[in-house]
């Protein structure tokens, strides 16, 4: 293909020969200037290896092989390969392949299966559920006695919402995307393989190493390989390292598994199979499950033991009271204790924040971009470092001719180098370089137009340029063009290779290497006379353009947005050093960028930075990365307490995207990349993210709004009928309880379409605000419910001024239970109006859903209050006077809600943020001036693992135990190896079979 920056110069084509000799000075410096200009471009070279222990001492399996402190495969010359695999290039018998079959496994990689029954129950073992259970059991097995039936009611009501919490977690979850079953689809499903001298056509999953396999143009690469014939061969492993270009392979070069063959025909020998190739190694860092628990997990667990110690506390001071002083009977205790459990446990909140989330999730729909994991959409709103790959993500993944600085050094003008360019190169089957410099005209015709076609010599790897003989139809003149590798283009001008021009050509090329961008000079001749073959005058240099990947038009905007947002923005990219900061700069992220190497060296002594992580929060971007690098990155600054998003669109991403708290595929991304994100992006670039980010803000308010009203409930409940079973023997039915809850988790799910304002900065759980704001909100609602039933039974007020009258007027009156049943519903649920307001709560409008479903329930609840005689639980209708009187009274100590809201904006809530600031300061004084942050975790547990619950391993060891699901796994040594050593020669790697065009 057409290559304008090899990584080493190639010696003069035959076509030289014909051409005047140039001058002797610039002939005495030509190397020298090669050297210098193509030197950003290229690898180092390493000379081939050889084994570093006694060969003889090897053995053929898996721990000897791939164990790289005795032998790198990769790199060691080609014939100690066919050593170590004890091979030939005739190929195994069928015999030894069985063996190493055996040995070595199949060449795909396994996932395990979960048993979908286990799963669905697995979603009723996490703390808030057990509690559910626990009551449950009471009401059927423990409530029997007195001569009274169990609570059947009370149970069903139980396992209802049990249930239906675990069927929107079970489905959630099975719809979740798999990234390593995405990796597993990728791989080559056929191969050529020779065996005994004859060529088969075998299932890739059956090869082994040893084997010798051959493909061709379009195959995709089955297995890790050495090349030992290759026959104009480039390889398309952008998808795997992030190269913008297919990379030409020679014989003894590597190629990965997965990767594409885009030109010529190879053979060669299988070095790895399965989990120990550079795909199986990407792999195997997205399968691996670091046994954490996800971001919203451990929220929900935080807010479920707030829940449980309020209720365990009053829970154990019902029994030592109501059992131990008032000396009750075994069955009126225990519907106190349901009370307490049924009203306390907040167990829809999971079932309320999975709807909301998944219509946050449709919402981002809208914006075009697909959620395959609705945790992250909360993980996202807390976000504070976003990092982007380069190729194909912040950039077109498009080779561009940048016009602005194209050189010329004849009397031709910019654009008419660009036209004669286009001229150059071939306008069907085009190389990528063709593409871009055809398509830098506008108009492909005009590659064509005016010019009669003579003769065309297209790229090839000897000449490393294309050359066209044209007849130009306005004058009748012949004429040549040639275009290509700036070393091959000087050598045949010979009209105007000066000093001058061969120095302004050599500082042009520098300056272009030293920006990233890939040189490629252009030549011109005219032919005297009709006959195209001869020669011509002599070439004349009149161009230089610069080949670049272009960023996408809306990647800066899309930037600075994120920036103001509060989310700053690392580019992470395959790509090499020059170019990664010449694309920081055109789009405004800055160039302080550093080599991969820089992860494994660590910053350089007596330099700013004393440590690796220090540079890595300070850079704007690391180049030359490969899969293991990104993993590293990402686990880094998860270790620094940041959630961390990972943008990216190839397999090389994979590790990464499942790796980070929220990984974003971007359009066209390969199936790899797309099953181990959580968002994928259908519309090109990186704006999407925005409104992605807006979007998850606001469903975090959403869901925030919702923690601070269960939270508040639960105290209410269990402080309110806590206090006046101890004051007044109050026995309240529990299936009223139940009801309550049913009411208020039907309204409150409506908070997913409510209406909020995002914030300017990243979100975050501050437990301590949501608790103090639940504690002050619950004991309020507690004061009012309280004062009510001391004013009825206490005093003659409602008989004197409404003439509303209870039947007993006592505790155990049934109609007192009805009206505190309608006084602590109807001012529970209008709680949330104060919960979702910064300011006073008619400033702020609500959903026209969430207002509409508080008034049905009200009215549902004032219906009930009006009509309901129950025969089964302990309460009986009361007057529309009654109804009256307690949505008056309920407005009245509504009013003042705000003001309890300001008041511990101005004490408490003030108090606790001074205090967690004056700990930062703490810390970064006693760390010497370093922000010390807390350390998060990666959500890789999550994507096996539910938002609703934090569920222990047994559960899986019994699935094993009975038989359940096939599980087909590495040992643990196996996947520390290939994820530590084998992960960190992987860069070298490549290094030593480099790129050649970058």
């Amino acid at each position: 293909m057409s290559d304008p920056a090899p990584e080493k110069e190639a010696g003069t084509p035959p076509s030289v020969e014909k051409e005047a000799g140039p001058p002797a000075t610039p002939e005495t410096n030509e190397p020298e200037k090669k050297k210098r200009e193509y030197k950003d471009f290229g690898h180092e070279q390493e000379a081939p290896t050889h084994a570093k222990v006694d060969m003889s001492k090897i053995e053929l399996k898996a721990e000897d092989l791939y164990d790289k402190e005795k032998v790198d495969l990769e790199t060691i010359v080609i014939d100690d390969v066919f050593k170590l695999l004890q091979c030939d290039k005739e190929g195994l018998s069928q015999e030894e392949a069985k063996h190493r079959f055996e040995v070595f496994g199949p060449n795909r990689l396994e996932s395990e299966e979960q048993n979908p029954f286990l799963q669905f129950l697995s979603f009723m073992w996490n703390p808030l559920s057990w509690v559910m259970e626990a009551a449950a059991l009471v009401a059927i097995a423990l409530s029997n006695g007195e001569h009274r039936p169990p609570d059947w009611e009370d149970f069903v009501g139980i396992v209802l919402l049990l249930f239906i919490n675990s069927a929107i977690g079970f489905y959630e979850e099975r719809n979740a995307g798999n990234a390593v079953k995405a990796l597993m689809d990728s791989l080559a499903p056929k191969a050529r393989v020779r065996r005994e001298g004859k060529w088969y056509e075998i299932e890739s999953a059956e090869l082994v190493p040893g084997d010798i396999i051959a493909f061709k143009i379009g195959d995709v690469v089955p297995a890790d390989c050495r090349l030992t014939e290759a026959i104009n061969v480039s390889i398309d492993q952008a998808a795997l390292t992030g190269e913008s270009l297919p990379q030409s392979k020679k014989a003894g070069d590597q190629c990965f598994s997965g990767s594409t063959c885009k030109q010529g025909e190879a053979e060669g020998v299988v070095i790895s199979t399965g989990p120990n190739t550079f795909f199986g190694r990407a792999a195997s860092l997205v399968g691996q499950d670091d046994d954490t628990t996800g971001h919203l997990q451990k929220i929900l667990a935080q807010i479920g033991s707030f829940c449980l110690v309020a209720i365990g506390i009053f829970v154990i001071a019902e029994i030592l009271v109501l059992y131990a002083g008032f000396r009750y009977t075994y069955r009126r205790g225990l519907d106190n204790i349901l009370v307490l459990l049924i009203g306390g446990i907040p167990i829809a909140m999971p079932t309320v924040l999975s709807v909301t989330l998944a219509v946050g999730a449709q919402q981002l729909a809208k914006h075009k971009a697909i959620v395959t994991r609705i945790t992250a959409i909360e993980e996202l709103a807390g976000v504070t470092i976003l990092c982007s790959d380069k190729t194909g993500t912040l950039t077109t993944n498009k080779l561009t001719i940048d016009k602005s600085i194209v050189r010329t050094y004849g009397p031709f003008s910019a654009d008419d180098v660009v036209l004669l360019a286009a001229y150059a190169s071939r306008t069907e089957n085009q190389d990528a370089i063709d593409t871009c410099v055809v398509g830098s005209i506008g108009d492909p015709a005009r590659a064509r137009a005016g010019i009669t076609l003579l003769d065309f010599k297209p790229f090839n790897p000897v000449d490393k340029r294309t050359e066209i003989t044209y007849r130009e139809e306005s004058t009748g003149k012949i004429k040549r063009v040639t275009k290509g590798m700036t070393g091959i283009i000087i050598e045949l001008c010979t009209r105007n290779k000066t000093d001058e021009v061969e120095n302004k050509l050599e500082a042009d090329v520098e300056e272009f290497a030293t920006r990233g961008l890939r040189a490629l000079a252009v030549a011109y001749e005219e032919v005297d006379g009709n006959n195209p073959e001869v020669e011509g005058n002599g070439f004349e240099l009149i161009g230089l353009l610069a080949i670049f990947d272009p960023p996408r038009d809306d990647t800066k905007q899309t930037i600075d947005d994120a920036l103001a947002l509060g989310v700053k923005v690392k580019m992470v990219t395959g790509d090499q050093l020059a170019i990664a900061k010449e694309t920081g700069r055109r789009l405004g992220l800055g160039d302080h960028m550093y080599p991969a190497k820089v992860l494994k060296d660590g910053p350089q002594p007596g330099g700013k930075h004393a440590t690796l992580d220090e540079m890595i929060m300070d850079a704007d971007g690391f180049a030359g990365v490969f899969p293991e690098h990104k993993y590293e990155i990402v686990k880094r600054l998860q270790g620094l307490g940041h959630l961390c998003a990972m943008t990216g669109d190839g397999a090389n991403d994979a590790p990464a995207l499942s790796r980070a708290n929220v990984g974003i595929a971007v359009e066209g991304a390969t199936d790899a990349a797309r099953g181990a994100a959580d968002i994928v992006l259908t519309e090109p670039g990186l704006s999407t993210i925005v409104h992605a980010i807006r979007g998850s803000r606001i469903i975090f308010q959403r869901m925030r709004n919702y923690s601070i009203y269960a939270c508040a409930v639960t105290i209410r409940i269990v402080v309110c009928f806590g206090i006046l079973a101890f004051a007044y023997k109050f026995d309240f039915p529990p299936f009223m309880v139940l009801i309550i809850a049913l009411l208020n988790d039907g309204t409150i799910m409506t908070l997913s379409v409510d209406r909020v304002l995002p914030s300017n900065t990243p979100d975050s759980w501050d437990l301590a605000e949501i608790f103090a704001y639940a504690v002050a909100y619950g004991l309020y609602l507690t004061l009012s419910t309280i004062v009510l039933v001391v004013v009825i039974l206490q005093t003659n007020f409602f008989e004197n001024n409404f003439n509303a009258t209870i039947t007993q007027k006592n505790a155990g009156d049934f109609q007192l239970h009805m009206i505190v049943y309608l006084q602590v519903a109807i001012i529970s649920q209008a709680l949330i109006f104060v919960t979702r307001s910064h300011g006073f709560f008619f400033m702020e409008r609500p959903s026209v859903a969430l207002m509409g479903a508080f008034c049905v329930a009200q009215l549902i609840s004032s219906i009930i209050a009006g009509f309901a005689n129950f025969g089964f639980t302990n309460i009986k209708a009361i007057s529309g006077t009654w109804i009256g009187i307690i949505w008056v009274w309920n407005i009245i100590w509504f009013l003042p809600l705000d003001f309890v809201k300001f008041g511990m904006k101005a004490t408490v809530i003030k108090y606790l943020r001074e205090r967690r600031q004056r700990r930062i300061a703490d810390e970064v004084k006693s760390a010497g001036g370093e922000i010390p942050l807390t350390r998060t975790t990666s959500r890789a547990a999550s994507v096996h693992e539910s938002m609703y619950s934090n569920r222990v391993s047994f559960i899986r060891r019994a699935a094993r135990k009975v038989g359940f699901g096939g599980n087909v796994k590495m040992s643990g040594d196996e996947l520390r190896r290939f994820s530590s050593m084998q992960a960190q020669q992987t860069g070298l790697t490549l290094a030593r079979n480099p790129s050649r065009t970058q």
